[in-house]
């Protein structure tokens, strides 16, 4: 018997919302209504809709599939948890989280020693929270005087007809000096992300496509993408200052989507503050609805 996914320390749920989530954990459809398609292409978006919600992939799948796609080079266990560190820069690449939702009777003691890995490593410690807590991690982490930040949604759906080929773009297979310069645009690209991004060519053991999308010769756009059985991981997406708001974003997550299709994927994550709605827009616009949420807790 699998264990359920108990959305644990997320947002107030709801029964049929955590009911929701151990269904996608399991495999199972879910039972959510997916949310109101803009007027428009309305007929397709809500099929696209249906399918991502109904069929999507389950939590685990997901949050497996990421670790894979953000690599890290330094990585322990520690009962259900995963602990893993690079230089400091994403969060994905260093933080621990959990990969089992069930209930852990050594969760307390297991937390030093989660913590001293990160002080080992020169780094603040940092736990990645989803609906894969075992039961009271978040209530105990803030008896101890840790603090939750930076809530962001994963959003899933079907690699369907929004995913094409654009002519203006390049699927490279490193991040180029070109790639580089145009990620550094987009936001919170210290220089601990942008190393970790440079070196992720030779950590990474799926295939990975860096996306530049050129307009008049000029590298304007850019994403990356992965491809691990059915899914596609869809990240770094930025577009330098000059040529925004011309519709670039979606048309460089749109081509990597493509990509990844071709390489035999069936559906495309990827995970977007919850604060940043002009990305969770433009995602929607693809087919990309919530599937499950996430947070960080930092010592206070």
């Amino acid at each position: 018997m699998r264990p359920t996914a108990l959305v644990t320390d997320l947002r107030p749920a709801e029964p049929a919302e955590a009911a929701n989530a151990a269904r996608r954990q399991s495999g199972e459809p879910s039972g959510r209504r997916p949310r109101p398609a803009p007027e428009g292409n309305k007929r397709n978006t809500n099929e696209s809709l249906k399918a991502a919600v109904g069929m999507s992939p389950g939590i685990l799948a997901i949050e497996r599939a990421t670790l894979t796609a953000v690599p890290a080079p330094r990585l322990a266990f520690e009962g259900s948890f995963v602990l893993r560190s690079f230089a400091g820069g994403t969060g994905r690449a260093n933080a621990a989280m959990s990969l089992d939702p069930a209930p852990d009777p050594g969760l307390a003691a297991r937390l030093p020693r989660i913590e001293a890995f990160y002080r080992r490593a020169g780094l603040t410690p940092r736990i990645r929270s989803t609906p894969l807590d075992p039961p009271g991690l978040g209530a105990l982490l803030q008896a101890q005087g840790w603090r939750a930040h930076d809530e962001s949604q994963v959003i899933c759906g079907p690699l369907g007809a929004p995913f094409r080929d654009d002519p203006d773009c390049e699927a490279l297979d490193h991040p180029s000096a070109a790639w580089m310069a145009v990620m550094a645009a987009g936001e919170h690209q210290t220089p601990a992300r942008q190393h970790e991004k440079a070196r992720a060519p030779e950590l990474l053991g799926v295939p990975a496509a860096w996306l530049l999308l050129r307009v008049d010769g000029e590298p304007a756009a850019c994403a990356f993408a992965t491809a691990q059985g059915e899914l596609a991981g869809l990240f770094d997406l930025a577009t330098r200052p000059g040529f925004r708001q011309r519709g670039l974003g979606r048309r460089v997550m749109s081509a990597a989507g493509a990509w990844a299709r071709a390489q035999g994927a069936r559906f495309a994550y990827a995970q977007v503050s919850c604060a940043n709605t002009a990305s969770l827009r433009l995602n929607g616009s693809l087919g990309l609805v919530e599937h499950h949420r996430y947070r960080y807790f930092l010592p206070g």
